[in-house]
């Protein structure tokens, strides 16, 4: 079946009963790497037959020889029925650079031969123009002579050849002549000529139509001028007048591609740039109803501009939008931990050793990902006896520029016991004289450390069949499902603490001794999570 995760397409079919013993799951669940219907039904009928064969080979095993069968015919099959559909995204994203590039050298030809035609005109008129240019200024200096008209018909007379002569100029693009006004007493005087621009921008009319109207509220400035900010990102601050429906289209496609945590963090990747990361790493997009807000917004603004000639249609308006409830993450599934770590790593940027890490601490802490790649030397504290994780705000300098991280919100801030187990297995190996706790991550151009990491484990999951709304974030999800149902005498407020969650009862207590926890009351939240006993990688850190 088909199903929509973000604004891809998934494939989803569930394995029979009697043969998810063999194949080690219940379902397949791919993304199919395309946001076009159509596409997505060719290579779900593709996926859907491949994995029709491996289902009758795997009843074949099961019916013929029960007891011998080649198991890793089977486990082969499987792999590379994932492999091939992988490769798409790499012919996906290959087509698409080449799309890219084709439109980009279609819209150079396209402007090349608007100017050519442009210089071709001009080149027709311009002696024309420039001819009336010398009989205005002759007939602006015989009239200023002429002692039969009355001064103020004169000064009509010359206030209509300004207008003339700044009408021909601006068509012409060419420098005005000089208009010398010759007084009644021959004294000349050069009149000032300025030029102006008679094709607004979008930012000069949000600023008319928008900030500067008193009836607007607060919020609908603020999310107008989000709005506004996002679009000329994309396409630059243009006249509204060649803003058409392709361009607006174009923007709803970025808008629909965003990560949902673009904008809401101290350090954001350009647009593009962020819809491709998104892509990638298959992040949880914006809403189909944000992106409705960001139309809504420019629209309600392009009904001013339509209305006063200045663009000459909405191309905002009678937009459909998918508003329906996206697919929620939720947390790992026993068996799912168990082919997690019983899969061998095929990271190639990230080390087994590294990958090994940042997972158990993501276990044994229910710690996002970006607080995990974060973590400096420094962060590891003792506290009471206690050695913790200390996850806090800080501000660097990498490569001569500032870098600032900050947990995602004020709760975030926290002290994290660290668990017996990761104790055991040698977390404290990656404690070293440089900077970071995990100093094999690297940081991206736009100041993300750990996004090689993200993309790494993202394949790697996909390869396993790990379905789409189970991701690294999971753990959280699982560590916080736990800790909520365990039996021990566990304070809600403190599992709060631990995971960086604003307090579930905000009472006045709550809100101002939320820090004053103790540390062995956290210690025994941390020491409340407990698995099964396959969940041990194959070796220690």
């Amino acid at each position: 079946m088909l199903r929509v995760v973000g604004t891809r397409y998934h494939f989803r079919r569930a394995i029979p009963r009697d043969i998810q013993a063999i194949l080690g799951r219940k379902e397949f669940s791919l993304s199919l790497k395309t946001s076009n219907k159509v596409v997505a039904r060719e290579r779900a009928g593709l996926l859907y037959g491949r994995i029709g064969e491996l289902f009758t080979k795997a009843k074949d095993f099961v019916a013929v020889e029960p007891d011998k069968a080649d198991w890793k015919d089977l486990a082969d099959l499987q792999a590379k029925i994932i492999a091939e559909h992988e490769a798409l995204r790499d012919v996906e994203r290959a087509a698409s650079q080449s799309r890219r590039k084709a439109d980009a050298a279609r819209h150079l030809y396209e402007k090349l031969a608007l100017v050519k035609q442009t210089e071709d005109f001009f080149e027709r008129v311009t002696p024309a123009m420039h001819d009336l240019l010398q009989r205005l200024s002759k007939l602006n200096t015989d009239i200023l002579v002429d002692t039969k008209v009355s001064n103020a018909e004169k000064q009509g007379f010359r206030d209509q050849i300004a207008n003339l002569t700044h009408i021909i100029t601006s068509l012409n693009k060419t420098e005005q002549p000089e208009i010398i006004e010759t007084s009644q007493d021959d004294t000349p005087a050069k009149k000032d000529t300025k030029k102006r621009d008679i094709r607004p921008r979008l930012s000069e009319m949000a600023e008319r139509f928008v900030f500067s109207d008193p009836t607007k509220s607060a919020d609908t400035i603020k999310g107008t001028t989000n709005s506004i900010a996002l679009f000329t990102e994309a396409f630059g601050d243009m006249p509204v007048a060649d803003v058409t429906g392709k361009i607006a289209g174009e923007f709803r496609d970025l808008l629909s591609g965003l990560p949902a945590m673009h904008g809401k963090g101290k350090s954001n990747p350009p647009i593009r740039e962020a819809v491709e990361q998104a892509a990638e790493l298959e992040l949880e997009t914006v809403s189909g109803k944000t992106v409705k807000n960001h139309f809504s917004r420019m629209s309600a603004l392009w009904r001013h501009l339509v209305q006063r000639d200045y663009a000459p249609r909405n191309p905002f308006e009678k937009w459909q939008f998918d508003i329906t409830k996206k697919v929620e993450r939720r947390a790992w599934s026993e068996q799912e931990l168990e082919q997690l770590v019983s899969a061998p790593w095929t990271g190639r940027s990230i080390s087994k050793k590294t990958y090994e890490g940042l997972v158990q601490v993501a276990l044994y802490t229910g710690m996002r990902l970006g607080e995990i790649c974060n973590l400096r030397n420094k962060d590891i504290e003792v506290i009471d006896g206690v050695p913790c994780f200390h996850i806090q705000p800080y501000v660097e300098i990498v490569n001569g520029k500032k870098r600032e991280w900050s947990p995602k919100t004020a709760a975030g801030t926290r002290i994290i016991p660290i668990h017996s187990k990761l104790i055991a297995a040698g977390i404290m190996d990656f404690k070293n004289s440089d900077t970071y706790f995990f100093d094999e991550l690297t940081i991206a151009p736009h100041g993300v450390r750990g996004s090689d990491f993200a993309q790494a484990f993202s394949k790697f999951k996909r390869r396993m069949g790990i379905p789409e709304d189970v991701s690294f974030h999971s753990f959280r999800h699982l560590v916080s499902t736990k800790l909520r149902n365990q039996e021990n005498d566990i304070r809600e407020l403190w599992i709060d603490a631990l995971l960086g969650h604003e307090a579930t009862h905000r009472s006045q207590g709550t809100t101002n001794y939320m820090s004053g926890i103790e540390i062995k009351n956290l210690q025994r939240v941390v020491e409340a999570l407990v698995y099964p006993s396959f969940l041990q990688f194959p070796h220690t850190l």
